[in-house]
């Protein structure tokens, strides 16, 4: 056998591999609750259950093809007889739970895949009493041919054949039964990527070609060259399953103006984002959001952008089967007005410090040192501060052991008091159990930099305070002569999002009442908060129904309390979550974050915070040797000016693709952005 011939085969070997893992995570999400099928536990050795993430990846999947289904049937529910074609249907139940809800009607299936796998389904199907039973009038057909096994019943067809060999598929189906004028449903589900292109392309032309009533519904990858994306990618190079259509179909126009040039008539696509807010009822989603503990919101969103589903129609009866979006969505895509200005570029920070961690807390104790708590790495939770150390070669980051009443969870807070210590407040242990501690951080630099000690001693405190909560925000804000903590937003085990506000007065440990008036900021979580004129400006976050927000709010200080007052950005930024922000000149500046709305990520957002002008700058992270996820991460800056940023930590769990954790800390020059601004204010 020649050797390209046995690549080939390797190559087709792996991509066969993908359906047992995808089987695995379906029966795993359908255990948990997320969609009713009875057969799928039928298709493997052992149920194993699959982290939230995952689960939640594969319903959106699976409602995604089976909202489709339904519009089909909904379309052509006045003919008489209807087919389902499934290309590289693997170990898909779909006709047996399709047959036990009675939907089966006038309805065909057939399912074509590897010889090698339609085989080993048959078998499976044929050792097992509860699957064997639905299929009576079951018989073994093979054909000489075509070199096609398949498996013929009443309304269900099992095909062995390479979808790549156009004439072999057309004659397989053909004896199979498939009546080529009838109205049928074409699915494929992340199944022709795994082809090259130009194989792919085939088959959506002859499908076009051959089936004059017809629908095509696929779900595939998209966004091949963000950071996401490249994990996801590196991922299926592993696995020697390269996912090919990206680079050719890398978005969802793309890959609608594909199936127009390749013969069909009219194509809907949308990311799952999209699909997920606007065609589930609110209802279901928050049955969805119920079903387990989840706190992913961040790699949730990003893998929802980095998918798609599309149906495309061919003839009039399936027009009206085509996915459609509200007229008036609840994430319509906005464009990021981009900034004629170069993009800022972004360093690995001198000296390299390891720190690869999600959900830290970071303050800075002096000028040179940075305080790190919190936290989760490689090897989970992290039981020791840390504390990045500037000196003459670079900064190093050193592991510190911690005296006192230590809290060891993720998105807490660390919050720098002018004179010395650092209060940490609240975070999450796992998303069941938050905590409300309030630490008071003490240290000792020592007379050398290196040599720094740390204390942690619970506050107690009088007053009411809080409920406990993690990612939250505490900043300091003054009043009356005294320093108080100003807790805001977050979430609980229960509350999805808070919108209560709570002031800690510093000197006499006192929760305590001061009058806030003016219109209140909605429930956030994920947002930032940041000193300015003696109050402070909240920006973005998470909103109620986990949608991302872009609005900033001015915590004025008054002579009776405070007075919160809504600013007017325009160009409204792009709405965004899980970002830092610090206020420099007058300015806020917005760094990384996640959206929904908008292609690419989000780089730095500059709001003037006396004119509300905003304008968006894109980040150069080529000078970065691995994919830079800025979410979840902690900043902080690094001169007095303001001039420098330093990123730590960031990144989370990819889906399906691996943990990617950003390696080093990274440095961002804002001096070219700032001073551009500057002299555009003075003109």
């Amino acid at each position: 056998m020649p050797a390209n011939s046995k690549r080939e085969q390797g190559k087709d070997a792996a991509v066969q591999g993908t359906n047992d893992s995808s089987v695995v995570s379906k029966v795993s999400a359908a255990a948990q609750g997320y969609f009713h099928d009875d057969f799928l536990k039928h298709f493997v050795c052992k149920v194993s259950r699959r982290a939230p993430l995952i689960n939640r990846g594969y319903y959106v999947r699976w409602k995604a093809v089976d909202h489709c289904m339904n519009q089909f049937f909904h379309a052509t529910n006045s003919s008489s007889r209807r087919q389902i074609l499934s290309i590289g249907a693997g170990f898909d139940s779909l006709f047996f739970r399709l047959h036990s809800e009675g939907a089966l009607g006038g309805v065909t299936v057939f399912e074509v895949d590897f010889p090698e796998v339609a085989q080993r389904k048959a078998d499976l199907i044929n050792s097992n009493t509860c699957l064997k039973d639905t299929l009576p009038d079951w018989e073994n057909v093979s054909n000489q041919q075509t070199n096609a096994v398949f498996i013929r019943s009443g309304h269900y067809n099992l095909i062995g054949v390479d979808v790549r060999k156009e004439q072999k598929v057309e004659a397989a189906l053909s004896e199979a039964g498939l009546q080529w004028d009838t109205p049928t449903l074409v699915l494929s589900e992340v199944v022709l990527t795994y082809m090259e292109t130009q194989w792919s392309d085939a088959v959506i032309g002859w499908t076009a070609k051959l089936l004059p009533q017809s629908m095509f519904v696929m779900y595939e990858q998209i966004h091949p060259d963000d950071p996401f994306g490249r994990v996801m990618q590196n991922h299926f190079l592993k696995l020697n399953s390269s996912i090919h259509a990206l680079k050719q179909y890398p978005h969802t126009v793309a890959q609608t103006q594909r199936f127009i040039q390749k013969g069909w008539e009219k194509c809907v696509c949308l990311d799952m984002n999209q699909f997920y807010f606007d065609l589930l009822p609110e209802d279901e989603r928050q049955r969805i959001e119920g079903l387990e503990p989840f706190d992913e919101f961040e790699e949730w969103h990003q893998k929802c952008s980095h998918y798609f589903i599309l149906s495309a129609s061919k003839g009039s009866v399936t027009n009206q089967a085509l996915l459609t979006l509200p007229k008036l969505p609840s994430i319509p895509h906005m464009t990021p007005q981009w900034a004629d200005h170069p993009p800022l570029v972004i360093q690995p920070m001198c000296g390299s410090p390891n720190i690869e961690a999600v959900g830290m807390a970071s303050a800075v104790l002096a000028p040179g040192n940075i305080l790190l708590t919190g936290g989760c790495g490689r090897s989970g939770r992290d039981t020791v501060a840390r504390v990045l150390i500037k000196e003459q070669g670079g900064w190093k980051c050193a592991c510190v052991e911690a005296h006192g009443d230590r809290v060891v969870s993720l998105y807490q807070t660390l919050t720098s008091i002018p004179g010395g210590g650092v209060v940490l407040f609240g975070g999450r242990t796992s998303p069941l159990n938050p905590t409300g501690s309030i630490v008071w951080v003490t240290f000792d630099l020592g007379d050398q930099q290196s040599a720094v000690q740390l204390s942690f001693k619970n506050m107690i405190c009088t007053g009411t305070g809080p409920k406990p909560r993690w990612r939250h925000t505490s900043t300091l804000v003054c009043h009356n002569g005294k320093t108080f903590l100003f807790v805001f937003g977050g979430r609980t085990e229960k509350d999805p999002v808070l919108g209560d506000a709570h002031f800690l007065c510093l000197e006499d440990k006192h929760w305590t009442e001061i009058t806030v008036v003016g219109v209140v900021p909605e429930a956030r979580h994920s947002h930032s908060a940041c000193p300015y004129g003696g109050g402070l400006v909240i920006f973005g976050g998470l909103g109620k129904g986990g949608r991302p927000l872009c609005d900033a709010f001015y915590l004025r200080p008054t002579s009776s309390g405070f007075c919160w007052e809504r600013q007017n950005l325009h160009p409204p930024p792009v709405p965004r979550y899980s970002h830092s922000a610090h206020v420099i000149n007058e300015k806020l500046v917005v760094v990384g974050g996640v959206w929904l709305q908008a292609d690419g990520v989000p780089g730095v957002a500059v709001i003037n915070l006396n004119t509300g002008d905003c304008v968006e700058i894109q980040l150069d992270t080529s000078s970065v040797p691995w994919p830079l996820m800025l979410h979840s991460f902690c900043s902080e800056l690094l001169d007095s000016e303001g001039t420098e940023v330093v990123l730590i930590g960031g990144g989370g769990n990819c889906f399906s693709f691996g943990t990617h954790l950003n390696l080093h800390p990274v440095t961002v020059d804002l001096r070219p952005i700032l001073c551009y601004l500057n002299e555009s204010d003075h003109k």
